[in-house]
């Protein structure tokens, strides 16, 4: 099989995008706008078009080297688990030759725009990387992989703030802090639809140890500390109006989510994950874009 996939195909473009779920972007792209806009507001009150586009390409190529890896690593554990045997990996649609070419082309791409963007944040990437490779090895050594990805995906705002103004900021890492604590949040339920296969494979997580129950109250309590996180950020950046609406939008959103799914219920799980998680970081970034522009930001 693997002989054979590595042959090219018309469309293993396609099908490598598919395997690094690219669309699923959604979830940390508006949380990095968010942290370079609100630093363009603080640095000059303009938008800054080139530095954003960077930020752009960076954050989509550390992610899709960051599924790559995910894949690569979890395939044979994707092979014994039925929901995820379809994956491309697994069915031989893409290679593992072709799915290390696209993580390493992936990866000197976000490389390539830290170093366009300033040295700091050329030296700290690949701070940001090493997370990205642990966390799919996680799952291997500790009942907590999620809290690897909260750490993995928390570095998202702190670098786009970098990103804008070259220098550290506090504020950011409150806002990366909201980010992790909400995704690995999220990624407690997700882990809920593998409890049987995890447990028959030795598969870790908190789901698989301590029971779906128990995952679906970690995560309320990980939602809560990140609606407290955001008014904390909100606080500390002086947010106007909109933002402060933005913020109720998520609350009722994650209300909403923790409803519809419950521990002897997960057959809304995918909405909850995919719909109401993506809903979130879109309204969220809206709301925070209009603040700052009723404030003075100039396109």
């Amino acid at each position: 099989m693997s002989s054979a996939a590595a042959v090219p195909q018309p469309g293993r473009t396609r099908a490598f995008l598919r395997l690094v779920m690219i669309e699923h972007s959604v979830f940390a792209l508006p949380f990095a706008y968010i942290a370079s806009l609100t630093a363009m507001f603080r640095q000059d009150g303009s938008i800054h078009w080139g530095t954003l586009l960077l930020v752009t390409v960076a954050m989509v190529g550390l992610r899709t080297f960051a599924m790559a890896c995910n894949r690569i690593i979890d395939r044979e554990i994707d092979a014994r688990n039925p929901r995820t045997a379809g994956r491309e990996l697994v069915t031989g649609a893409v290679s593992v030759r072709s799915a290390w070419t696209g993580a390493l082309i992936a990866v000197v791409i976000f490389l390539g725009a830290a170093a366009l963007l300033n040295p700091l944040c050329l030296a700290l990437a690949p701070v940001a990387v090493v997370p990205m490779v642990v966390y799919p090895y996680g799952k291997r050594f500790t009942n907590f992989p999620h809290a690897i990805l909260g750490l993995a995906q928390a570095m998202g705002p702190v670098g786009a703030w970098i990103a804008v103004t070259g220098t550290w900021s506090w504020d950011a890492v409150i806002l990366g802090l909201a980010v992790g604590v909400w995704i690995g949040g999220f990624d407690l339920i997700f882990g809920c639809q593998d409890v049987q296969a995890d447990r028959a494979h030795g598969v870790m997580s908190v789901p698989a140890r301590f029971g779906i129950p128990a995952a679906l109250h970690g995560a309320r309590a990980a939602h809560a500390v990140t609606t407290v996180l955001l008014v904390w950020y909100g606080l500390a950046t002086d947010a106007g109006g909109f933002f402060w609406l933005g913020l109720l939008i998520v609350a009722g959103a994650f209300l909403y989510e923790h409803t519809i799914v419950r521990p002897h219920d997960l057959s809304r799980l995918n909405r909850a994950f995919f719909s109401v998680n993506g809903f979130i970081g879109i309204a969220l970034f809206v709301c925070a874009l209009l603040d700052l522009l009723v404030r003075g930001l100039t396109v």
